[in-house]
This record gives structure tokens, C-alpha cells and sequence, in this order.
């Protein structure tokens, strides 16, 4: 499957699609710093700076899988929470993107305060925008923890699969719901037995801060010295890939099924 991220960081989204076998044509970030990251980490893919300046149009049809964590600080609790005032307000820019591209599916992240900013307003709008568009919207609460992480980190999810891929089975070679069960027990089991990029084996103190960050050797900065305080706003900006990594199994496994 193909991949893009938008807004990218230091490649949490990318890292979980590189987890994947998936190709990662491109990715997007304005800060200098993510930049260097995502260029060291991930070489062979596109890399676009200024969203608001970038044309996507040349990957319509073409991107199964577009992520993006659209900028938190509007509607965190750590700011301002201006929401929609704020410059920094993106979303808007991520659904141009989106009708350019046409993607299959869509995974958007941002904080738990984007449920309650403006009574909602922000969050409803989101999937509402999406749904204008022809995808069918869920919202996930899902927190870092949730993959044994040594920190809470709640994020806001949204997975979006366009309709015009929906594809439904003649009732004749439909799955039993029995085998379904079945089926879903086993991956479940598989899920619990699987150590690969386990947080046990991180380094727990890396070279961030020399904290319990539990951030994965996959986006490890110590290559680039002397930006103590790049490093750190990077890595409490970027996504858990753990949890990103779920996802994209979810949807790789659905569309297997098909």
C-alpha cells in the first residue's frame, strides 16, 4: 500500500507505514528540524515543506493511506486554546489536500482537547468535512498507554475510508459470521504474542533528555547534535507510532478481506 503524511513531524505516521511494508511517497513538514529528520530517516520519499504552498495534485488517485496530526495547539490545553483564530489552524489546508489527492483512507490526530473546544465545534466539523467529501468518519479516543507506553498521551483519531472504494461482497461468497469470530479471535491472539517494536526493547533513557520518553530507536535524533530544545518539542509533538501502527494494521487487514 502507498502512504502519505501531511503535517509529519519527525515521521511518527511514517515510521508505523515504513512498520507496515507500505511505500511512503511522500511527506510534508515546514519545520527545519522535522525536516532533517524525515530526510535522514526516509530519503526515498518526496518531501514537501509550506502545505498552504504545495500543490498534491500530482498524487490524485494514487495515495491509499493519507495521515496527518493537523496542528494541536489551537485546542490544547497547554495553550491559548484560540481554536479557529489561531494561524495555526490547518485543518482547512488538510481537506484541500484531500480533494486533491482522493485517498482511500484518511487517519487524522489531534489532541483530546479538540472534542470539547467550542463545544465540539471543531470536532464535528472535521468529520462532517470529510464526510462531504464522500468518506465515512470514526472518531477514537485512543491513548498511548494503550500499547503499554509508560505515559497516558490521549490522542484524538480520525480513520476515513472513502465510499466510492467500497466494495460489497455477493451474499454467496460472504464470510459466516461464525468464521468471522473466529477469524478475529486468532488476530486477536497473534496481536497479544507479537513483540515486534515492543517497548521493552527501547532504550530507556535516550538521547532526547535522558528521560523515559519511550520514544522508538526509529526516530532516534542523535544524529543531528547541539538541538537539546528541537529534540525536545519534537518529541512531545510527535505521534506514538505504536498506536498509528494498530491502525494501519486495521486497515490493512480489512482490505485483505476484501
Amino acid at each position: 500500500m502507498t502512504h502519505g503524511s501531511l503535517f509529519s513531524g519527525i515521521g511518527g505516521f511514517d515510521l508505523a507505514a515504513h512498520w507496515m511494508g507500505w511505500d511512503n511517497i511522500f511527506h510534508c513538514e515546514w519545520n527545519p528540524f522535522g525536516q532533517k529528520v524525515l530526510k535522514h530517516h526516509f530519503p526515498k520519499s518526496i518531501s514537501y515543506n509550506d502545505i498552504t504552498k504545495t500543490d498534491f495534485t500530482i498524487h490524485e488517485g494514487t495515495i491509499d493511506v493519507l495521515s496527518g496530526g493537523f496542528p494541536c495547539q489551537p485546542y490544547s490545553s497547554a495553550g491559548k486554546r484560540l481554536g479557529k483564530e489561531d494561524e495555526r489552524h490547518l485543518w482547512p489546508e488538510m481537506l484541500r489536500t484531500i480533494k486533491e489527492i482522493k485517498p482511500t483512507w484518511i487517519v487524522g490526530e489531534n489532541v483530546l482537547g479538540i472534542v470539547n473546544w467550542g463545544g465540539g465545534l471543531v470536532f464535528d466539523e472535521v468529520q462532517v468535512d470529510m464526510e462531504n467529501q464522500g468518506y465515512e468518519v470514526q472518531a477514537y479516543i485512543l491513548p498511548a498507554c494503550g500499547k503499554n507506553a509508560p505515559h497516558k498521551r490521549q490522542r484524538v483519531f480520525f480513520v476515513a475510508y472513502s465510499n466510492s472504494k467500497r466494495y460489497t461482497r455477493p451474499t454467496s461468497t460472504r464470510i459466516k459470521e461464525t468464521e468471522g469470530r473466529a477469524n478475529d479471535n486468532e488476530y486477536r491472539e497473534c496481536s497479544r504474542k507479537d513483540k515486534i517494536n515492543n517497548w521493552d526493547n527501547w532504550p530507556k533513557q535516550p538521547y532526547v533528555l535522558l528521560r523515559d520518553d519511550g520514544l522508538p530507536t526509529g526516530l532516534d535524533i542523535k544524529t543531528f547534535p547541539n538541538i537539546r530544545r528541537e529534540s525536545i518539542k519534537a518529541a512531545g509533538n510527535a505521534i506514538v507510532p505504536q498506536v498509528a501502527h494498530e491502525i494501519f494494521k486495521t486497515i490493512e487487514k480489512f482490505e485483505n478481506s476484501l
